[in-house]
């Protein structure tokens, strides 16, 4: 185990976080954003979320009361919005038509604490 941040997530849920991500762009159709920051930011923020809420809570809101949206469902990855309508607040699942979407459908651990390192 590597000697995390007070922002990162454990490696065990970084890790089913960045399987989870990479599978469903592939299964979607959706793309990681072009900057490889903010994919390895968003992974962190919901396995940080799924570290200590226990659900992978969208990290790009502000809630009143966390562990009440966690059992709301709403906004646990994949929320609703891109559920239903391909819309994600985070721009970690992108569509080849937004301007922000990449050519990835993966990212590595490495990159991810890369990224994540830096802050």
């Amino acid at each position: 185990m590597t000697d995390l941040k007070p922002n990162q997530a454990t490696d065990k849920n970084l890790e089913l976080m960045r399987n989870f991500a990479q599978s469903y762009a592939k299964r979607t159709g959706t793309y990681f954003c072009s900057d490889a920051g903010v994919t390895a930011v968003v992974l962190e923020g919901l396995a940080k979320h799924k570290d200590d809420l226990g659900a992978p809570l969208c990290p790009c809101r502000h809630y009143e009361d966390k562990g009440a949206e966690v059992k709301a469902i709403y906004w646990n990855c994949p929320c609703i919005p891109m559920q239903e309508r391909k819309e994600c607040h985070c721009m970690l699942f992108l569509t080849p038509d937004n301007p922000f979407a990449g050519d990835q459908q993966d990212i590595t651990f490495e990159t991810i604490r890369t990224e994540t390192n830096k802050f």
